[in-house]
């Protein structure tokens, strides 16, 4: 199986899932993102991966006139519910069905880490913008650590193998600053830069489990899933002994999220 092909399989179905757990550690990242597009009223803005549509929605709110696209049906229908009025449209990226620059600003939350050719899908990106638009991406660091790395460290110390079948991700060699802004330049945006992004994921340890792992969201949900019952149940406990070193005093963890943003011009 190729990496868009998993890709595809992988999120046929989960919006809600993704929607109700991790969406809000990533939506975090929006308002940054949409800063380094230079998004603001009036601005035509492309959405690209939206997903349940939170980058979408900021976006509407700074008066900008928004274009959104998604891969995942499910995706596509739970934008539209939640930004009334969105001009959400189905594309598999790298492929963009929109015309030569078209856009004052395309951006991407995440969308890269899902995309088997991440190379061919900024310089679709680039197609799209007009004569000095922005692009703005953000990418998980890699290697993961933190909030993206919990479920990963829980299976490794519950003695849980990566499956064979699943295709590695591109985007591992991205995760890092200096790849990142490089992909932007080597597609011919000029002034292309990346940057960390920091910030603090607070949420109940057992509501992080269960819309994550045990939903089936992301592939440390798939691995999950494929377990039988006694070695969920070590997977759990070794969640968490480990989630508890970022325990808070209401109950709650504190998870570090640390991602990249990567910006550049047309």
């Amino acid at each position: 199986m190729d990496f868009d092909t998993y890709e595809r399989d992988l999120w046929d179905g989960r919006a809600d899932a993704y929607q109700r757990g991790f969406a809000k550690m990533s939506g975090w990242a929006a308002g940054p993102l949409l800063d380094a597009a230079g998004v603001g009223p009036g601005s035509r803005v492309l959405d690209v991966g939206t997903g349940p549509g939170v980058v979408s929605a900021e976006a509407v709110r700074r008066g900008a006139s928004v274009t959104a696209v998604d891969a995942e049906p499910s995706m596509a229908a739970i934008a539209r519910a939640n930004v009334p009025g969105l001009d959400v449209r189905l594309a598999v990226l790298p492929d963009l069905p929109l015309p030569d620059a078209e856009f004052d600003a395309v951006v991407g939350n995440f969308v890269i880490n899902h995309i088997g050719a991440p190379d061919a899908a900024v310089r679709e990106f680039a197609r799209v913008l007009r004569p000095g638009g922005k692009l703005a991406l953000t990418c998980w660091e890699m290697p993961p650590s933190g909030a993206l790395a919990l479920v990963t460290e829980a299976l490794e110390e519950a003695g849980v193998a990566f499956p064979d079948d699943i295709p590695a991700a591109p985007f591992m060699d991205l995760g890092k600053r200096g790849p990142f802004a490089a992909l932007l330049r080597d597609a011919g945006l000029t002034d292309a830069r990346d940057a960390e992004l920091r910030w603090t994921h607070h949420v109940d340890p057992d509501e992080w489990w269960t819309t994550g792992a045990l939903a089936r969201v992301g592939t440390n949900g798939v691995i999950v899933s494929r377990q039988d019952e006694p070695t969920v149940a070590k997977i759990k406990a070794a969640y968490d002994r480990l989630a508890a070193r970022y325990a808070t005093s209401d109950g709650r963890v504190a998870l570090p999220a640390n991602a990249l943003i990567a910006t550049g011009t047309r």
